[in-house]
């Protein structure tokens, strides 16, 4: 069982999931962003609308770039990614502050999940590539991360961000092991925090 307030661990919600995997979804298929995996989703979406979900979320924050082709292909709300909220955060900030965006994998996290490329100007991206929890997670089948190790690496991240960019007035986490550690993150950081727990399966 996922640690508690994983967004796999039932007991996070208030509210009861179902979860459907997506074939061919390993993490590094999907960080990558690989088009071929498209109607996978598409297939796994539609099953969880025929067994009755009403909203359809994803796990990985890099799921964005399948979010049109799911969303015109069923028939209920679908937001496959924290990332979604990047355009309405910025529009919550003040207009000198920048908002951090915490990935599993900076180095694929570019462009191509912009609707509005000119929000990019005060978005500050910082990844934990080359930690522990990426190793683990491209593993086949993924390699289970201590929570502590999780929130070493991600406090890293977020302190060189800030230290470079003291702008940052806000922090989106993308990855699905972050919200595991978000209170203690926020609660050490100081900073407001938004993460991809706040949708479901």
């Amino acid at each position: 069982m996922p640690d508690p307030g994983s967004i796999l661990n039932p007991a996070t919600y208030e509210f009861p999931i179902i979860t459907e995997t997506v074939e061919g979804a390993w993490a590094d298929i999907v960080i990558r962003g690989d088009p071929a995996l498209e109607p996978a989703c598409i297939a796994a979406a539609k099953s969880l609308v025929e067994r009755g979900a009403i909203v359809v979320s994803a796990d990985y924050g890099f799921f964005i770039r399948h979010q049109g082709a799911v969303a015109v292909a069923i028939k209920v709300h679908v937001a496959l990614s924290s990332l979604l909220l990047v355009p309405t955060l910025l529009r919550e900030l003040p207009g000198a502050a920048k908002l951090a965006v915490v990935t599993a994998d900076s180095t694929n996290c570019g462009e191509d999940w912009v609707d509005y490329p000119a929000d990019l100007g005060r978005v500050v991206i910082g990844g934990i590539e080359g930690g522990k929890l990426l190793r683990n997670e491209l593993v086949r089948p993924p390699i289970p991360t201590e929570v502590a190790d999780i929130e070493k690496e991600v406090s890293a991240c977020i302190s060189r961000l800030r230290a470079a960019h003291p702008a940052i007035a806000a922090i989106l986490f993308e990855c699905t092991a972050f919200p595991v550690v978000t209170p203690a993150i926020t609660v050490a950081q100081g900073c407001p925090s938004t993460t991809s727990r706040n949708y479901v399966d």
